[in-house]
């Protein structure tokens, strides 16, 4: 099972985004279908997503086009009792890859337009372009587009083990890799190495890339490496990291496959976390 949001299977049509007369025969699409996201949940009845078309909903968001060419939109809804919250849909696998990967998209583009009202240059309130991929100020012309921020995730490698660490506020027990935002002008791999000193005090070397994982809380792309550590002792910052330490590979297979008999364990597998550190064990240096 891949790590949760990374499968979406829509042609999102990048190209056509920006004809209204194709998005508006779209709406009127028979087999139309429309998420509702709400903060971080969506609208769901009897296990499944409630994608049924509404003419009394606004779709706000093109999304795309499945296999078999029903068209996706998104919208925002009301707080109902039927919302159940993204995280828990992916740790408890109750959808299927495909749809947590659509409901990621949808919940980062919304969450982007209720953030991006109005004009960072003239304060002037912007209008809805490309069927949700654009707002555009009619008072300086200005364009808004979607962002996403890039987070680098990293499990470090040692000859003594490899480095994990834990937050206070998760639950108790869990250890993941180190993260941390990418700043302007930085490169994934410098990014990465001044993370883990940051955090931890420990220098790292050469750095791979394993694989990444959209996460849409609110809008980040996480990219996961695994480094090589260049040096052993840990200075952890209290400030970021509750704890951190280094695992043999032992007790790594423990805690992955949660019999480590402190009650430790890895990240959860539907974060990407939980893949980098089985990546991490498997060519292990011998």
């Amino acid at each position: 099972m891949p790590p949760a949001y990374v499968l979406n299977r829509l042609d999102r049509r990048a190209n056509d985004r920006s004809r209204p007369d194709w998005i508006a025969e779209l709406r009127q699409h028979p087999e139309a279908r429309l998420v509702r996201i709400s903060g971080e949940a969506t609208l769901m009845q009897h296990g499944q997503l409630v994608t049924t078309w509404s003419d009394a909903e606004d779709a706000s968001v093109f999304l795309g086009l499945d296999a078999e060419g029903r068209p996706w939109f998104a919208c925002q809804t009301a707080e109902t009792p039927d919302l159940r919250d993204l995280r828990s849909l992916a740790l408890e696998e109750a959808l299927p890859p495909e749809e947590l990967g659509i409901l990621a998209q949808a919940r980062s583009i919304l969450q982007w337009h209720d953030r991006r009202r109005y004009c960072s240059n003239c304060a002037g309130r912007l209008e809805i372009a490309d069927a949700g991929y654009r707002r555009h100020c009619p008072g300086c012309g200005m364009n808004h587009f979607p962002r996403t921020d890039p987070v680098v995730i990293m499990v470090v490698r040692h000859a003594r083990g490899i480095l994990l660490g834990r937050q206070a506020a998760w639950k108790p027990g869990m250890y993941s890799a180190l993260a941390g935002f990418v700043e302007p002008g930085e490169t994934i791999e410098d990014a990465a190495r001044r993370e883990v000193f940051e955090e931890a005090g420990v220098r790292v070397g050469s750095v791979r890339y394993v694989s990444s994982q959209p996460w849409p809380f609110p809008s980040n792309l996480m990219i996961g490496l695994v480094g090589e550590a260049l040096s052993q002792e840990i200075t952890r910052d209290a400030a970021e990291l509750e704890d951190a330490r280094w695992f043999s590979r032992e007790e790594t297979l423990l805690m992955l496959a949660r019999r480590h008999p402190d009650g430790l364990y890895a990240a959860n597998p539907y974060a990407i976390a939980h893949e980098l550190i089985t990546a991490a064990i498997t060519d292990w240096p011998t």
